[in-house]
């Protein structure tokens, strides 16, 4: 893999003012250091003819991967989330440190290719197959993170803490035993996950209480308390039982009743939300969390459709995330966030402007939430950020400026071409540096589970 890029030159590129002309990049330390805009290229640059920000993955289960497309056989009766889940239970119960790790690592090389640049990994798998710590609490931890080391993917490492099995502290499931712990263990991990991810460049560590159903009140503070200044993920109002449980327990709806009970604003992310009342949805939007949507994930799961044109209109943050991993497709899960609102409202260009397009919407929304739901001050084109770049390459000279966007998610006639990661370059061609190595781990890891 070679070094740092020093500079990069675009025909074109989407920068805070818009679409410019020969831009032009340094970057040192990981970061853009500074932007001409309307200059030509020198001597080293290297050259693309159109570039766009790095896309943050707000949400990922890395080792659900192992599982995608396996849980595709309805049962004797109707299936949903929670019999999907026994599903995710059995590869999570079976599943050793090397198994996950390659698993991670094929997931990020996927999102990479796909133009993600930085992932949430809401990382709950962290015991052994027994549900004891290993001698090394942060092990499951250190694998994600040499998985994203592998594919020198951003990480925002979210060790989740998970407790019980429903509201009111409902004592947890032999199933969930890789999962459990108490807050003195909680604690633990997170001090040796911060050690474990210092060594990575630009990595980031929150916090991540599982969903109201697995915290208690009292637990949710002192989680609270810990996250001192990183991203605070959190599941929440993801299906209508989920909703009907929250009610019967507290009398209050999930999303109403954390707002309520914490100090929600900026550095939370809200994974999911898709069941909501319009209050609650103007609530979360006048918060500044955002809202983390899964599309891809959230179809396969049967979960819902969230609210996003009213979410939006008051301003909304969100971002999108891969969830599941059943298919890592950046352009897919914009185009399905777009696509569920004209099935539901039977209409086209729901969430677009009559100013600006679909695909630009999308994009510009969850460029935006993502960044801030990852811990990130800045993002795109500016000096400062991250030098986390997409280029694209269409298939035809058509099209310009938002159509480009338009082209990409809604036809596939655009398609990612380099992928840069803190200046370095790790997707040449749309194929990631390490794919044939990471692929060949992959491939033999799957060989070792058993049939069901």
């Amino acid at each position: 893999m070679s070094e740092a890029t020093p500079a990069l030159h675009f025909n074109r590129a989407l920068t805070p003012r818009g679409w410019r002309d020969d831009v032009r990049l340094t970057l040192q330390f990981g970061a853009i250091t500074s932007i001409e805009i309307g200059v030509s290229a020198r001597a080293g640059d290297e050259r693309h003819a159109l570039g766009v920000p790095g896309m943050a993955n707000v949400h990922s289960h890395a080792f659900q991967r192992a599982m995608a497309g396996l849980a595709e056989r309805r049962g004797p009766s109707a299936d949903n989330f929670w019999s999907w889940r026994e599903t995710m239970y059995r590869f999570a119960l079976a599943m050793t440190p090397d198994q996950v790790e390659a698993v991670a690592a094929q997931a990020y090389v996927e999102m990479l290719e796909a133009g993600f640049t930085r992932v949430g990994e809401f990382h709950y798998l962290h015991h052994d197959t027994n549900g004891h710590c290993y001698s090394d609490i942060g092990e499951m931890s250190g694998r994600i993170a040499g998985a994203a080391e592998t594919a020198r993917i951003g990480l925002t490492l979210l060790p989740v803490f998970y407790a019980h099995s429903g509201f009111g502290g409902a004592s947890p499931s032999a199933a969930q035993r890789r999962f459990i712990c108490d807050l003195e263990t909680y604690a633990r991990l997170l001090a040796r996950a911060r050690e474990i991810i210092r060594p990575l460049d630009g990595a980031d560590l929150g916090v991540a209480p599982h969903s109201l159903r697995a915290v208690t009140p009292a637990e949710l503070t002192e989680i609270l308390a810990f996250a001192t200044k990183g991203p605070i993920h959190i599941h929440v109002a993801e299906q209508i039982a989920e909703v009907d449980a929250c009610l019967s327990w507290s009398g209050a709806r999930p999303v109403d009743w954390l707002l309520d009970y914490a100090d929600v604003g900026p550095r939370w992310c809200l994974v999911h939300a898709t069941h909501m009342t319009s209050e609650e949805t103007r609530r979360l939007a006048a918060s500044g969390a955002v809202a983390g949507l899964c599309p891809i994930t959230e179809a396969n799961l049967g979960d819902g459709i969230f609210n996003a044109p009213d979410f939006i209109r008051q301003d909304g943050f969100f971002g999108i995330g891969t969830d599941s991993n059943v298919q890592i497709a950046l352009a897919e899960e914009l185009r399905l966030l777009e696509y569920g609102q004209r099935l539901f409202r039977r209409a086209r260009n729901v969430l677009a402007t009559p100013e600006v397009s679909s695909g630009r919407t999308l994009c510009d929304g969850a460029w935006r939430g993502g960044a801030r739901a990852l811990g990130r001050s800045l993002s795109g084109f500016e000096v400062g950020a991250d030098a986390d770049i997409v280029t694209l390459r269409s298939d035809f000279d058509g099209g310009n400026d938002d159509e480009f966007l338009d082209i990409w998610i809604f036809s596939g006639g655009a398609r990612v071409d380099s992928v840069y990661v803190r200046g370095h370059r790790v997707v040449r061609d749309g194929a990631h540096f390490a794919r044939d190595a990471v692929r060949d781990r992959f491939r033999a890891t799957m060989m070792q589970f058993p049939a069901k």
